[in-house]
């Protein structure tokens, strides 16, 4: 396959996601959204959903464009023109999928209301969710189909010549190509990092003020319209669950193409370096392979959520969700197959690595996709009710709060052993068939239908979104039991998408660590970080710290602003006769406004740290510290990541398991359920907020230092000290 008939099945592909998303978007917004009350709570959460992002972007295009300068006179205008391209899809995909989000919400309790069936209802949420599915993959290939054809080729930067290190006007050395497509990772991930942190402040704040204090003190039930809280928790699901989610896993799925196209250039320098037989060609169709591949799985999973909106559903969501995702999976392995062989099938396989012929990278591809739904599996099993480890936690309700938490941590520690020996053995299989290269393919494979595991994922906060309306409208219990059945499915999935997340991240990581440290090291010598340097020893045990001081910092900001929304709820259950007679209304608007202003604030110091702490360290100690911070950070997130995830998805479904009556003498109100609410949470801001922003946090920190080790590996404190007393 040439270049250019790669780059319009790409194209192809992407534009046919985006047609399939905006026509999903047009069904379900022709749907009815029900009674009067249901529309007044739906545009209540719609104006308080659309008002907290149009801010938080505002602040974001001061941000990106600062960005934008920087790399503009400190690196080229190439790679600041991509960063803003990486930016501008990245934030496109989060205010489509949380737009939908707002518009399906309702629906899907007028679905429920009418039909009773909870197959029609999964359908509308469902197509709800494939919106951000689709966006995220769609919008993920149009921006790097751009990079590709306007500084690929229209510019020139993938002609062999150009495969070649070149100085700005600072003396700064760098490849075009691979700083360019970093530079349009950068876009993706910072965008990402302001929505899942913001998003997720916004989100916990709410929530835990609304359970605190309506749950467990004035005893009424979740999303209770008497509660002022329950609104903007309702925002907050689309703000974070959703506007933060399709960004996170659209930076993952850019991050994971990214490192193996600039691991592949950065192979071909070592072999013309070392007198290697890598040919010219064979550099052409490993940078564009990565591109083809995604392309197999975004068209993999336009079919696999297809399926599953125009078959006849049954009663069993899991099974539903499950059957589009490994159906997705599948086709993505078969495309997958062809496409590699009509790729690589004429061209020199010297010096590349590829010890099982042509065949190799799809072989690498499939450990991926193989270990990244083992370890959603495992994450299932951690995290949903029908298994021993939630039961667990369920039971240990009956004997407090303490207990609940407890239990709940050790789930989540434990949790965390048997997802790292997948993801080694990942490591060593792909390694082993086709060397780094296939590590990135690895990791791009885990990736490859992530389109289906948005839509997976994001029908979890609609169907959360759903219950809440059906609540405050007071609806028939049926239609809660309904879209409770469905979110308690959506925690399970939610939990295996950000098991493919960590998972992919720290492939990709370990990638771009590899394409970092080919950045600043002669490719004529092996390649090698000495961990037990000092300067590299002392590096990786700060950046094994890194994770803990942002997750902290995550915690306390969800816990101010959690802290206000509960002395606000209280106030108005004190100030306000009548509230909880319901014979008055509370003051929704003051609990919104306190989310939003606790989220805006809180969030910008987390989010700079990821970006300033290579490029200070890396400034003031060089580029040998921060590789281990790299390493350090990576495996610390890893494990952090994991632990959060799963015992904040335990801990929530520990409740919900005890909601449905499973638990002998408990129920909604029992002394066992309040401790579960306790138990869940605790879990909210680390399920929610740190989880999430852990694999974004590693990633950003990889392309950073891959971006500006050029210059602080000249360019730092201690180097020119030591030239000072040479």
């Amino acid at each position: 396959m040439s270049e250019l008939e790669i780059l319009a099945f790409v194209i192809l592909v992407a534009l046919g996601a985006l047609a399939y998303a905006a026509f999903n978007f047009m069904r379900v917004r022709k749907m009815e959204e029900g009674t009067e009350k249901m529309q007044e709570i739906a545009s209540a959460i719609r104006v308080g959903a659309n008002a907290f992002i149009v801010y938080e972007y505002k602040i974001l295009l001061v941000v990106g464009l600062v960005i934008a300068a920087a790399l503009s006179v400190l690196v080229s205008w190439q790679t600041a023109a991509a960063f803003i391209i990486g930016a501008v899809m990245s934030a496109s995909a989060g205010w489509i999928g949380m737009k939908i989000a707002t518009y399906a919400n309702v629906r899907v309790a007028n679905t429920a209301r009418k039909t009773k069936n909870i197959g029609e209802t999964l359908k509308v949420a469902f197509s709800g969710g494939s919106v951000m599915g689709l966006c995220v993959g769609g919008f993920a290939l149009l921006g790097l189909f751009f990079v590709y054809l306007i500084f690929g080729l229209a510019l020139g930067q993938l002609e062999v010549e150009n495969a070649v290190s070149i100085s700005n006007w600072l003396g700064v050395e760098f490849v075009p190509f691979t700083m360019t497509v970093s530079g349009y990772a950068l876009g993706c991930s910072v965008i990402a990092m302001f929505n899942r942190i913001g998003g997720g402040i916004y989100t916990k704040a709410a929530d835990m003020g609304a359970d605190l204090v309506g749950k467990t003190e004035a005893h009424i039930p979740e999303d209770d319209p008497r509660n002022p809280a329950t609104i903007a928790d309702n925002v907050g699901d689309n703000v974070g669950d959703v506007a933060g989610l399709g960004s996170d896993l659209l930076e993952s799925y850019v991050g994971a193409i990214t490192s193996a196209v600039i691991l592949g250039f950065h192979l071909f320098l070592t072999s013309q370096a070392t007198g290697g037989l890598m040919t010219t060609q064979m550099l052409q169709r490993m940078f564009l392979y990565p591109l083809t591949f995604a392309a197999a799985g975004l068209l993999a999973c336009i079919l696999g959520i297809a399926f599953l909106q125009f078959k006849k559903v049954g009663s069993n969501p899991h099974r539903e969700l499950n059957g589009s995702t490994w159906l997705s999976a599948v086709l993505t392995l078969v495309f997958g197959f062809i496409l590699t062989w009509f790729t690589f099938k004429d061209v020199s396989l010297a010096f590349v690595s590829f010890n099982c012929g042509v065949i190799s990278p799809w072989i690498a591809a499939a450990v991926g996709v193989i270990s990244g739904i083992v370890i959603g599996l495992i994450a299932e099993y951690y995290t949903s009710y029908d298994y021993k480890p939630t039961k667990k936690i369920a039971s240990a309700s009956t004997e407090g709060p303490a207990l609940t938490i407890t239990q709940g941590m050790a789930v989540g520690m434990k949790s965390c052993m048997a997802p790292l020996i997948v993801l080694g053995i990942a490591i060593l299989v792909a390694y082993g068939v086709c060397g780094m290269y296939g590590v990135a393919i690895a990791a791009i494979g885990m990736l490859s239908f992530v389109t289906a595991t948005v839509s997976v994922d994001t029908y979890g906060p609609i169907s959360d979104n759903a219950g809440g309306i059906a609540e405050m409208s007071e609806l028939e219990p049926a239609v809660r039991e309904i879209t409770d059945k469905l979110d308690s499915v959506g925690n399970t999935t939610a939990a295996i998408g950000k098991g493919f997340a960590i998972g992919s991240a720290s492939l990709a990581a370990l990638s771009l660590m590899v394409s970092y440290l080919y950045s600043f090291n002669d490719p004529a010598t092996p390649l090698m970080l000495n961990l037990i340097q000092p300067m590299t020893l002392a590096g990786a045990l700060v950046g094994a710290a890194l994770p803990f001081l942002f997750s902290g910092m995550l915690i306390e900001a969800v816990a101010k602003a959690a802290r206000k929304m509960v002395a606000e709820v209280r106030r108005q259950f004190k100030e306000i006769p009548g509230i909880l007679e319901g014979t008055a209304k509370p003051d929704y608007k003051t609990c919104i406004s306190i989310s939003a202003q606790g989220a805006i604030s809180e969030m910008k110091i987390p989010a700079v740290l990821a970006i300033l702490v290579p490029i200070v360290t890396g400034f003031i100690f060089g580029a040998d510290f921060v590789g281990g911070i790299l390493i350090g950070s990576t495996i610390s997130a890893i494990m952090l990541a994991i632990f959060t995830g799963n015992a904040g998805g335990a801990w929530d479904n520990a409740k919900k398991y005890i909601e449905t009556g499973a638990l002998s003498g408990q129920k909604k109100g029992s002394p066992a359920h309040d401790a579960a609410v306790v138990g869940d949470t605790v879990g909210d801001p680390l399920k929610d907020t740190v989880g999430p922003c852990l694999d974004i946090f590693i990633k950003i920190m990889s392309v950073v230092s891959l971006i500006a080790v050029s210059i602080f590996s000249k360019y730092n404190l201690v180097e020119w000290i030591s030239q000072l007393f040479a």
